[in-house]
């Protein structure tokens, strides 16, 4: 097999990346070990509910500030219909509730209420920041990471805001802890920043560059937060969907396991399969330490770069509670994000996100249930554990975060229908996140922007993106990072980069919550809906019965199919297979044993030959 170019990883990273190339003509592959694409911005199914595997807090979809994802739908001009929070979200603070405005003066006045004493440097602190963000990022949007942005145009930004530009820069070698002390002097607002930087950057505020932090500050006021609408099988289905109606392939179930070389470059990538696949291009969309450690043989790599690599410290390791509970236990007033503050003195197991995107989106459960992902740090130990060791381990755990819930939601646990963990294990073992670190490598000084890995790596045929890059965590930045990725490749080729335009056409349609089956794609062909909308029914089993004995991938054509992925679904057939077989995959159908009533396969695959697409 050969490709202009192939992408390792199908996350969110990988994804764009590679929706990009082919908006732009390459002939695109996606490695992927998994059978189903996003990595930790995907979902699963239980109990007929849909949960978010990781990411469902999403930032880069506004009409301005830092909005990546808004800037490469429009590139793509794929459509995507996403819900807009009223909050941000919320902190639970030392028994104060504070509210996430997205008016930045009206959350000051909220912040200023647990910290009075305070109140005018708050508002000045804000202020400031404010202004430097709208100076250098919202008035001339740039989706290039900086080791990839013209200096030329650079010199121009600066030109028009020179003391904003200059004051930002002199941010790049200090910490967000300095930054704060030319504001604060009261210790316990120092401790809030922090619990902010922990959940934004996985970093203490004296661990977080000030030039990260003064951005994550404010751009989540002005951007805005959202989640992909009808849950976020949408984001990553809608980039998949680019890519295989433009002649692409993503490959499932395939782990890469080694970049062979040719003439001392990269050539392509050797798989599990034993399939060696040939590229022009190589983006690599994964940890540091899975490239440098496994994809590229010792012999291709100077040993002060993996010593380099070995010293990059991650992100402490995440545990995640899926529970599906009584729609009651949750207050009225509760918001779809929710941190759960256990310990305002130090970082510890008590610290707990809490995302409910139920509240918003009615599509994701039953009207009587809601969903709830929890996710927090572990300190515990999970390695070289016996099975009956293990289990007990995660069944502890489990009551933990469910105790953790319980002092924001009081009888959480009698409420609870159906629950399950993931532990680091899990999360190592289905997005190769080593050691269960969510975030890659930590966002710290020492180890931030230009001394992570860059875009273009040693060799001119290989490129990298995502979180372990230059911009590090966060779903708009590994999507900036794979805008530099796809630019760079393109520049190397003679083919126009994506760039910002004014008079560029929305593509992004924003719901107001909470919202309803019928809001979603509201636009689209009837006949299209109502495919979509049967296909969603699908609980895109891990293990199939439906397939049994077959070679058909039933999940992957309801999950596309779904999406609206007609050209990706009927691909994913792999030709015209009878009704007989079809009916008898319904047959097997485990909703037919859940709740009486099959996925319509067999319909559904008929509408797919008839529907636009």
């Amino acid at each position: 097999m050969h490709y202009d170019a192939v992408v390792i990883g199908a996350g969110l990273a990988g994804l764009t990346a590679a929706s990009l190339l082919a908006k732009r003509g390459l002939h695109v592959a996606v490695i992927e070990k998994a059978q189903t694409p996003g990595g930790s911005c995907g979902i699963f199914k239980r109990h007929g509910a849909i949960f978010d595997q990781g990411s469902a807090m999403l930032f880069g979809f506004g009409e301005h500030g830092f909005n990546a994802h808004r800037f490469v739908f429009n590139c793509l001009e794929e459509p995507i219909d996403v819900i807009r929070h009223e909050l941000l979200y919320t902190v639970n603070f030392k028994g104060h509730r504070i509210r996430f405005w997205p008016d930045i003066q009206k959350f000051a006045d909220e912040l200023s209420q647990v910290f009075p004493a305070e109140k005018e440097n708050i508002h000045r602190f804000y202020r400031e920041m404010e202004t430097i963000y709208r100076h250098v990022m919202v008035e001339h949007p740039n989706y290039n990471t900086p080791d990839e942005t013209d200096p030329a145009g650079a010199l121009k930004s600066l030109a028009r805001h020179p003391l904003s530009y200059l004051r930002f820069l002199s941010f790049l070698n200090l910490s967000a802890g300095k930054l704060l002390k030319h504001y604060f002097s009261d210790p316990e607002i120092f401790k809030f920043f922090t619990k902010l930087t922990s959940t934004y950057c996985y970093a203490t505020v004296d661990e977080a560059p000030a030039i990260l932090a003064a951005v994550m500050f404010v751009d989540n006021h002005v951007g805005g937060s959202y989640y992909p609408a009808g849950s976020t099988v949408y984001l990553p289905g809608k980039l998949e969907k680019v890519i295989e109606e433009q002649g692409g392939d993503v490959l499932y179930g395939r782990e890469a396991t080694r970049i062979f070389f040719e003439d001392g470059k990269p050539a392509g990538v050797v798989t599990d399969k034993g399939e060696r696949i040939h590229a022009e291009e190589i983006i690599y969309s994964g940890t540091v330490w899975n490239l440098y450690g496994k994809l590229i043989a010792p012999e291709h790599v100077k040993p002060e770069r993996i010593q380099w690599v070995s010293s990059q410290q991650p992100t402490y390791p995440s545990v995640m509670l899926y529970a599906l509970v009584d729609r009651a236990v949750i207050p009225e007033d509760t918001q779809p994000v929710e941190m759960l503050v256990g310990n305002p003195d130090h970082i510890d197991e008590s610290e707990v996100t809490a995302y409910i995107p139920s509240i918003d989106d009615l599509t994701l459960c039953g009207e009587d249930e809601h969903v709830v992902t929890a996710i927090g740090p572990t300190f515990e130990q999970w390695t070289n554990l016996d099975d009956a060791a293990y289990r007990e381990k995660k069944q502890k755990e489990q009551q933990r975060l469910i105790e953790v819930l319980e002092r924001r939601f009081p009888g959480f646990g009698r409420h609870v229908r159906f629950a399950q963990m993931a532990t680091p294990r899990t999360i190592e073992r289905y997005c190769l996140k080593n050691g269960g670190a969510v975030a890659g490598p930590k966002q710290m000084l020492g180890q931030h922007m230009f001394k992570r890995l860059h875009t273009r790596t040693q060799w001119s045929t290989l490129f990298c993106c995502g979180e372990s890059t230059v911009m590090g965590t966060g779903t708009p930045t590994v999507t900036t990072s794979a805008i530099s990725a796809a630019n760079a490749v393109l520049k190397k080729r003679g083919l126009s980069p994506f760039v910002y335009r004014p008079d560029m056409k929305n593509h992004v349609r924003l719901l107001t919550p909470p919202v309803m089956e019928a809001d979603i794609y509201a636009d689209a062909a009837q006949e299209t809906r109502q495919m979509m909308r049967l296909a969603s029914a699908c609980q895109y089993c891990e293990h199939p019965r439906c397939c049994d004995g077959t070679e058909l991938d039933i999940p992957g054509v309801m999950r596309r199919a779904a999406v609206g992925n007609i050209m990706g679904a009927r691909k994913a057939l792999a030709g015209a297979p009878g009704a007989e077989l079809l009916q008898a995959c319904e047959d097997r159908c485990v909703e037919k044993r859940r709740i009486g009533r099959p996925v319509q396969i067999l319909q559904i695959v008929r509408s797919l030959t008839e529907v636009e697409g």
